[in-house]
């Protein structure tokens, strides 16, 4: 076996390494960007499935979210709203809390 140097030193592979069409794709790019409508596939029950076997029969141990998270990403702007919306949630939880705390305690 060559080593990668050897070929792209052979004149008739030399190409190969200054064409785009052969570069590896970049990780930004290989991912789907998925916006916060459609968040939910990445932590709701109904789009896990447990696989025991893989097309071929061998036995493996991963979930359907994984294969998901190596195909799909949130969008950058997208992240960022679901950071907000989550501490908005909590800030009302915390009201809805402190609201029973005190309908509570003049009942």
């Amino acid at each position: 076996m060559s080593s990668q140097e050897e070929i792209l030193s052979d004149g008739r592979f030399s190409c190969v390494a200054r064409d785009p069409r052969f570069w590896e794709m970049p990780e930004k790019e290989r991912k789907v960007k998925i916006d916060k409508r459609f968040r939910a596939m990445f932590h709701d029950k109904k789009f896990k499935l447990r696989y025991t076997v893989d097309k071929r029969g061998r036995p493996v141990n991963y979930t359907s979210t994984e294969n998901l998270r190596k195909f799909y990403a949130l969008s950058e702007s997208d992240s960022d709203l679901s950071e907000d919306d989550s501490k908005e949630l909590a800030v009302k939880k915390k009201k809805k809390k402190k609201a029973k705390g005190k309908g509570e305690s003049d009942s």
